[in-house]
């Protein structure tokens, strides 16, 4: 019995898919106007860990995860990098093509589906078409807005009060919108621009470009939906609001929230602009080094970044591969599995809400126990290769580079030591360590 933390109900429930054997699973993907962050990489390791569970578990599992490929922030970008707005598909696919890379890297399965917004405007139009039918969506001098008024279960997922919410929202001047709390489905344009449709030019909102995608590639109801817990409200609240009213059905059975990567006490995230870019970090670590970091700790609780806990995890991640880098890769059964006593319990952790922090605490406990016992330590192997998806092969360390940005560090705190400012020294000397980069002080 697998059990899940289902953020529909607040608690963990045992899984019941749709159908018996096959498992419909939808994660929303990046919107690809910067470099993909290391919250980021833990959300889709995430995804990644469940993904190959159900498999494991004998399941087909029917991935889907989108690009959200048009945006109102990729547009501000293209403005500023290129100096055009509409040239935003040369940064969409530049950074596409870098966060596929880094997905590779970090040996996540490729989702069966990895739907553009761009490439399904007909759908996402007929979608918004049969919302104005059926009276939950309205037409407003070329924007198109979803009644909230007419889902009365509107706050379900994310459990807020709609009064509440009302009180505290405000129509921005611009926006032509009957009631504050009713959100776009499409943006009037000028003519000739994005795409034409029956309001005039335009472009979809945000939030109903997933609905559509979703129930295109996966079905009106779906298994599992779930993304970044940062995603719950407004972005998921309003895919229940618009998928339901169109369908009269239940969206998803499951909502599986990753918790968020912080750095200093604050969620990690481009528009506050305190992210550390996937790329930067893997310059100076291998990719499973960072992958390991993120399963120590479980999937849904809130995880606070520093390069001290991210060595730690590597020395531990080392010391693993050590044990088992020359074991095979086991080929056992379910049954076979259950029937010894370690891996029993490390399948216990994984049925429950996919604990592989308590997983690999079994692990390293058995540690000296997997050397005596090559039939125990290859069937370890297989589960934390097939279901983790760890490759356990120890690659040589990665020397630190000496970035301009760091130099330029060491060069302050030379000067402060020179100038005998031993306070303004040990401040940058710590702020390098929280970059993960450690001063040590010689006579010379």
């Amino acid at each position: 019995m697998v059990t899940l933390t289902n953020t529909l109900s607040g608690k963990k429930e045992t899984f019941h898919p749709i159908k018996p054997d096959t498992i419909t699973l939808y994660a929303c993907g990046i919107t690809p106007y910067d470099r993909a962050h290391i919250g980021h990489a833990r959300s889709y390791v995430s995804f990644d860990l469940l993904y190959r569970w159900l498999k494991f578990l004998g399941y087909e599992v029917i991935y889907c995860r989108n690009y959200t490929d048009i945006d109102d922030k990729l547009l501000k970008k293209a403005k500023e990098q290129l100096g055009d707005p509409l040239r935003y598909p040369e940064i969409a696919q530049k950074v596409i093509t870098q966060y596929q890379k880094e997905m590779q890297q970090l040996n996540n399965v490729d989702p069966n589906y990895e739907p553009r917004v761009t490439e399904h405007i007909p759908l996402i139009i007929e979608f918004i078409e049969k919302l104005i039918a059926k009276g939950n969506a309205y037409e407003s001098n070329g924007d198109v807005y979803f009644s909230v008024r007419s889902f009365p279960e509107y706050g379900k997922l994310s459990k807020q009060q709609v009064d509440e919410l009302r009180a505290g929202a405000r129509i921005e001047a611009g926006e032509k919108k009957r009631d504050p709390l009713d959100f776009a489905l499409w943006k009037n344009e000028d003519e000739g621009t994005f795409w034409k449709s029956p309001w005039g030019w335009g472009r979809p909102g945000w939030h109903i470009e997933c609905s559509a995608m979703a129930s295109h590639y996966l079905g009106d109801q779906i298994d599992i939906h779930g993304g970044g817990r940062d995603l719950l409200f407004p972005h998921h609240e309003n895919e229940v609001a618009q998928s339901e009213a169109l369908t009269g059905k239940s969206f998803a059975n499951y909502w599986i929230h990753n918790g968020l990567m912080r750095l200093d006490a604050e969620k990690m995230s481009k528009s506050l602009g305190n992210i550390i870019a996937i790329e930067d970090i893997l310059k100076n670590y291998d990719p499973m080094e960072l992958r390991f970091y993120f399963l120590q700790h479980h999937y849904h609780s809130p995880m606070e970044f520093s390069f001290q806990d991210l060595d730690g995890a590597t020395k531990s991640y080392r010391r693993l591969c050590r044990a088992l880098e020359s074991v095979p890769v086991g080929s056992f059964s379910q049954q076979e599995l259950e029937a010894m006593p370690v891996t029993a319990r490390i399948l216990e952790f994984l049925h429950e809400d996919l604990n592989s922090a308590g997983m690999l605490g079994v692990v390293f406990e058995n540690l000296d126990a997997l050397k005596e016992d090559q039939n125990l330590a290859s069937a370890v192997k297989q589960l934390l290769h097939d279901v983790l998806g760890l490759r356990l092969q120890l690659v040589p360390e990665k020397e630190q580079e000496i970035t301009p940005e760091i130099q330029k560090l060491i060069d302050e705190r030379e000067a402060a030591r020179s100038q005998k400012d031993w306070a303004r020294a040990d401040a940058i000397r710590d702020q390098l360590k929280e970059m993960g980069y450690e001063a040590r002080d010689k006579k010379n």
